[in-house]
C-alpha cells in the first residue's frame, strides 16, 4: 500500500469498488447456474440474475458483517481467548457461561440494573410518548412545529455531544434542570413538597435496588432513617449512585419521539365515527379515550413494547458518557451491555464477552417470545 494516506484511502475506496462488484457478478452467476440446473427458462435465468446482482450488495455485506462476526463469536465464546494476554487460545467448553451466570457479581449487578431500566424507565418512556401522541392529535395553531420539536430527541439521538450537554444540565450545582426546579420550589411550595416526595421514593426505590446488587441494605435503612428530604433538596442527577439510573430514565424519556409518532398514526387511524357515536351517546373525553382509543391503540403500544424492551435491554451511550470517567459510581449503573463492552473492549476477555453478548441475546429472545405469547391476551386487531 502506498505510504500516502490519500492514496491509501483511494486506493481502499478503489479496491472495495472492485470487491462489491465482482462479488455481485459472482453471486449474480451463481444463482443463474442454479436456476439453470433447475430446469428455468432462459428469461427466468436472467432475471434470477439481475435480482441477486442487485441485492448481492446487502447478501454480500450481511454475511461479512453479521454472520461471519457471528459465528466467530460463537466460537470465542466457548474459548479462553484473551488479546493481551500472549497466551494461546484454548478451548473451555461451557466454563465462560457457568462463571458468568453463577459467579460473576458483576454480571447480576448488571442485570439488576438493566431490569431496574426496563421496569421503570420503559413504561415511563411508553406513557410519556402517549400522553405527547394524545396532545398533539389536537387540532391547534403550531402543530407541525410541537411534532418536529418532540421529535427532534430522535433525530440528535444518543451521540456524544448530545450527551455531554446533558450532563453539564444534569449537574447538582450549576446544571439548568436543577436552576429550575430550585426556581420552581421557591416560587409554589406545592412543587417543592411534589418535589421532595419524587425525590424520596426515588431515593428508596433505587437503594432498595442497589441492596439486590451487592445484598446488602445498609444504604437503604440510611435513607429510611435521613426521612423525608429537606427543602432545600434536590436530585444529585450524575453525582449520587441513588440517582444514576433516574439519569438514564430521564434520557430515555427524552428520546420517546419515535414512539410519539406511531401513537399518532394510530390515533389518527382510529374511524372519527366511534368517537361521534359515543359523544352522541354523552361520554365523556376519558370516557371515549379509555373505551374507544385505548383498546385501538393497544397493537401501537404492543410494538413499541417489543421495540421499546429490546431498547432498553442493549441501553448502552448514556451510560458510556455520563459515568465512565465517575468510577465510584459508575457500578451503580452499569448495564448488561456497558459489562460487555468493558469485559471485551477494556479487558480484552474477547471469550468472556462473547459469551456475555450471547447470554445478551439469549434474554432478548425470551422476553420477545414471551410478549408474542401473551399478546392475545390485550392486543386487539378486530377493528383492523
Amino acid at each position: 500500500m502506498p505510504q500516502n494516506p490519500y492514496l491509501n484511502v483511494l486506493v481502499t475506496a478503489a479496491l472495495t469498488v472492485v470487491f462489491i462488484v465482482a462479488s455481485s457478478y459472482g453471486l449474480g452467476y451463481i444463482a443463474r447456474f442454479i436456476a439453470k440446473l433447475s430446469g428455468a427458462s432462459p428469461k427466468k435465468q436472467e432475471n434470477t440474475f439481475a435480482g441477486y446482482f442487485f441485492a448481492a450488495p446487502w447478501i454480500v455485506g450481511f454475511l461479512i458483517f453479521v454472520v461471519v462476526p457471528l459465528g466467530f463469536s460463537l466460537y470465542w465464546s466457548f474459548t479462553n481467548y484473551r488479546i493481551a494476554s500472549g497466551e494461546p487460545t484454548t478451548w473451555v467448553g461451557i466454563q465462560n457461561y457457568q462463571t458468568i451466570l453463577f459467579e460473576d457479581d458483576g454480571f447480576r449487578a448488571s442485570l439488576i440494573n438493566t431490569l431496574y431500566l426496563t421496569v421503570i424507565g420503559l413504561p415511563l418512556q411508553i406513557g410519556v410518548a402517549l400522553f405527547l401522541a394524545v396532545l398533539l392529535n389536537q387540532k391547534m395553531q403550531g402543530e407541525r412545529v410541537f411534532r418536529m420539536a418532540f421529535y427532534l430527541p430522535v433525530i440528535l439521538g444518543f451521540n456524544t455531544a448530545v450527551l455531554l450537554c446533558w450532563r453539564l444540565m444534569l449537574n447538582t450545582g450549576t446544571g439548568i434542570i436543577n436552576q429550575i426546579i430550585r426556581s420552581l420550589s421557591t416560587a409554589f411550595p406545592p412543587f417543592n413538597w411534589l418535589n421532595r416526595a419524587v425525590i424520596y421514593i426515588q431515593e428508596v426505590s433505587a437503594a432498595f435496588f442497589l441492596g439486590l446488587n451487592t445484598g446488602k441494605y445498609n444504604l437503604l435503612l440510611k435513607v429510611l432513617e435521613a426521612g423525608f428530604p429537606a427543602e432545600n433538596r434536590v436530585p444529585l442527577w450524575v453525582q449520587s449512585p441513588l440517582w444514576t439510573k433516574m439519569s438514564v430514565v430521564l434520557l430515555m424519556v427524552w428520546g420517546c419521539g419515535a414512539m410519539m409518532l406511531i401513537f399518532l398514526a394510530g390515533l389518527n387511524n382510529i374511524p372519527k365515527e366511534l368517537h361521534e357515536a359515543a359523544e352522541v351517546d354523552g361520554a365523556t373525553p376519558w370516557q371515549r379515550f379509555w373505551k374507544i382509543s385505548f383498546p385501538l391503540l393497544t397493537p401501537y403500544i404492543f410494538y413499541n413494547l417489543v421495540v421499546g424492551m429490546i431498547g432498553a435491554l442493549q441501553i448502552f451511550e448514556p451510560i458510556f458518557v455520563l459515568y465512565r470517567d465517575n468510577q465510584p459510581i459508575v457500578s451503580s449503573t452499569i448495564s448488561m451491555v456497558y459489562y460487555l463492552w468493558q469485559k471485551s473492549f477494556s479487558h480484552f476477555e474477547i471469550g468472556y464477552g462473547s459469551a456475555i453478548s450471547w447470554i445478551v441475546l439469549v434474554i432478548i429472545l425470551i422476553v420477545t417470545v414471551i410478549q408474542f405469547r401473551l399478546q392475545d391476551r390485550w392486543v386487539t386487531y378486530d377493528i383492523y
